[in-house]
């Protein structure tokens, strides 16, 4: 299938295990990669009196297999009762889904090599799972990878942190100042976001998406909003569509522009520290303007945009980002040129493009490791059918290589934004959404600022959810930042963590 196609949820092929595991396994091998996968209970799919199913029992897991250069998507199934050979041992990239898959519905992964919580929550089944000691797990109580011989010794950060941030614990296996192994411990804030999304689309549907990941409002609104116009059937207009593809773009630079002052201020270098902070405030006032917030709540609507914007308003928006472009080379270019900045960024938390293929990595951090992934120009969707944005990547994995792709990318944007602005289509923002299809699944994918956002929606015989799967791009590049810290010294991790900075709740939703 195609992003945003809408296909009878009957339409996908149910394997048995061992045939799904191994199709999941080759598919990898031979270049796919897996967006998502996750289960549903069968009798959510099937309820009692409306099955014309044998197998009621159990639950069905689904498997999305993204190949990227095709730009297609693959959807299959197979349905297991309390357990099913993992896959993770054969793909690495199945680790985190096959944990958070035990976790949310007791369905052991066996073999799997470290099965433990990703969440800290009771599972959605409300039976006891009792094996690997998953039996109601309170939050931050694991077991934690050991490392034994003299003078290795444990640095616990977290979950608790300075400032005004999300918990998360992170966990170091040390010899003096060299980091042998991290261990990241996430789920502390995990608010059950999926299960309140079961029976919608309803009035609280879209602001459950806006304030999923506060810095990722319109990336994930407008995921959301694809998969109820797919599921609907309808056609957005294309001025809604150029204003999406406007604000989408305005997330990415304001989010890319503090990430680039925030990795200065992490080598102590205040110039560009400074001016990114201030410069991050205009790209966020430019959403603003279009809405009224500055993170684009409301702006995101089934069927379209809820504000227009007349030529008085583009015209001051197309001035505003002429100046940002002139304000943010200057600030960013300050980096390039100082020597001590490059001798921090360059070869520190690097990640061959080997690793990044086979942890299944995506967004800036894939692309820094030089593979060419983008949504926007893998899966296209919206004005990005019409207007696609060149994919900007770098070669050598490291700080330098996130920090680098991320002002090709400002670059890109930058330009994109200002195109459409003097292009804008005339006509209506909205149209009318229908009763979404029943018994139907769309999958949705949008290339957010930290990467890939996936979205699949499942509807029951009535046209409402019955499944709703949110993976969030950290939710694919946590482990990278795990593996990025081997062999590195202690000091660096503040710096390698800004280079991916992933979300925790997005991860915790």
């Amino acid at each position: 299938m195609r992003n945003c196609q809408r296909i009878a949820t009957d339409d996908v092929p149910v394997f048995s295990t061992a045939a799904f595991r191994n199709t999941v396994i080759n598919a990898v091998k031979e270049g796919a990669r897996i967006s998502a996968f996750f289960g549903v209970p069968q009798d959510r799919l099937f309820p009692k009196g409306l099955n014309t199913h044998a197998d009621q029992t159990g639950t069905r897991l689904f498997a999305v297999l993204a190949r990227d250069h095709e730009g297609t998507l693959g959807v299959i199934s197979a349905n297991v009762q309390d357990s099913y050979p993992a896959l993770t041992a054969d793909c690495p990239q199945a680790h985190w889904f096959e944990r958070e898959i035990f976790e949310q519905w007791a369905v052991m992964p066996e073999k799997h090599p470290w099965l433990k919580p990703i969440r800290f929550h009771k599972n959605y089944y409300g039976k006891e799972a009792q094996k690997n000691n998953f039996l109601d797990p309170a939050a931050g109580v694991a077991d934690f990878y050991q490392l034994a011989g003299s003078e290795v010794h444990d640095v616990a950060v977290g979950p608790v942190h300075a400032g005004i941030i999300e918990p998360g614990h992170f966990r170091f296996q040390c010899h003096g100042e060299n980091v042998y192994h991290l261990e990241i411990s996430l789920g502390y804030q995990h608010r059950g976001i999926e299960p309140a999304m079961i029976g919608g689309p309803d009035k609280r549907s879209k602001h459950y998406m806006e304030t999923l990941a506060g810095d990722t409002t319109i990336g994930h609104a407008t995921a959301y909003t694809q998969s109820v116009e797919a599921l609907s059937g309808v056609a957005i207009p294309p001025r809604a569509l150029a204003m999406r593809g406007i604000a989408l773009e305005l997330e990415r630079l304001a989010n890319h522009t503090g990430d680039l002052g925030a990795l200065a201020g992490d080598v102590g270098y205040l110039p560009t520290a400074s001016y990114c902070g201030r410069i991050r405030g205009d790209f966020l006032n430019m959403t603003a303007l279009l809405c009224g917030s500055r993170f684009g709540r409301s702006l995101i609507i089934p069927g379209g945009t809820a504000f227009d914007v007349d030529a008085v308003l583009a015209k001051q928006l197309h001035d505003r980002i002429n100046t940002a472009l002139h304000d943010v080379t200057t600030a960013v270019n300050l980096l390039w040129e100082t020597p001590s900045v490059m001798a921090r960024f360059e070869n520190t938390g690097s990640l061959s493009t080997e690793t990044a293929e086979r942890l299944g990595l995506v967004g800036p951090a894939a692309r820094a490791c030089d593979l060419v992934r983008d949504a926007r120009f893998d899966f296209p969707s919206g004005i990005f059918k019409f207007a696609q944005i060149p994919v900007s990547s770098w070669n050598t994995g490291d700080v330098f290589a996130r920090a680098y792709v991320r002002w090709l990318e400002i670059q890109r944007s930058i330009t994109f934004i200002q195109n459409q602005i003097e292009m804008l289509p005339d006509g209506s923002i909205k149209t009318e959404i229908k009763n979404l299809t029943p018994n139907s699944l769309t999958v949705s994918i949008v290339e957010g600022w930290r990467g890939e956002i996936c979205h699949v929606a499942i509807t029951d015989h009535a046209g409402q959810f019955s499944h709703y799967k949110i993976i969030d791009p950290s939710f694919h590049n946590w482990m990278g930042l795990a593996i990025a810290l081997r062999n590195q010294q202690i000091s660096d991790f503040p710096l390698c963590n800004k280079s991916f900075n992933l979300s925790y709740c997005g991860h915790d939703l």
